[in-house]
């Protein structure tokens, strides 16, 4: 029994020995992908675009029908690791408590769209999003889920940027409740 197993790995060895040099590795073309995929291009300079720091107005609605709660808040947005990532740091008080928030932005070259992340000190989970620029609003629609710390289920998100111009931009956030989407958070950013 164990000369067969001894016999059976020797074979699958040669075997993937064989097929592997009997491949051509072209490693022209692998520093190619590498490159295009390392190299940050038109959609980073977009993200760009929004560095520096914002002033936010933040309106909240713990659900349908709930009236809105305001508050405002300040964002700086700087890109990192040589242009390639935007990472957001949002100041703010929620409910009478200091609130932080701490998000990376990237432009993925190689499945050519957008990823967000988002995490803060109201809870302790990440939240991952990935959008599309959509030109009709001149932003960036993200959809995702989070997982719902009441219900203790994922929940599907949608996030919306529209880009008014290069001092203002707004963040509409939507979630689903019983099935039905409903807004729940929309911040207007103003460069400070």
């Amino acid at each position: 029994m164990k000369t067969i197993h001894v016999l059976a790995v020797a074979a699958w060895c040669l075997l993937a020995v064989t097929t592997t040099s009997a491949q051509k590795i072209d490693t022209a073309a692998i520093h190619r992908a590498w490159m295009t995929y390392m190299t940050p291009g038109p959609e980073h300079d977009r993200l760009a675009k929004m560095n520096g720091d914002w002033a936010c107005e933040i309106t909240m609605w713990k659900g349908p029908g709930a009236p809105p709660e305001k508050t405002t808040g300040t964002c700086r947005n700087t890109m990192v690791m040589g242009g390639r990532y935007q990472e957001g740091r949002v100041t703010s008080q929620m409910e009478g408590k200091p609130f932080e928030g701490l998000s990376t932005t990237a432009y993925d070259n190689s499945r050519r769209m957008f990823l967000n992340t988002w995490i803060d000190n109201m809870g302790t989970g990440i939240m991952m999003l990935e959008g599309k620029w959509d030109p009709t609003i001149s932003g960036i629609v993200y959809t995702g889920k989070c997982h719902d710390p009441i219900s203790h289920k994922m929940i599907d998100l949608r996030q919306v940027y529209k880009f008014q111009d290069d001092n203002n931009y707004t963040l509409e956030a939507y979630r689903v409740m019983n099935g039905k989407e409903v807004k729940d958070m929309e911040v207007k950013f103003k460069r400070q």
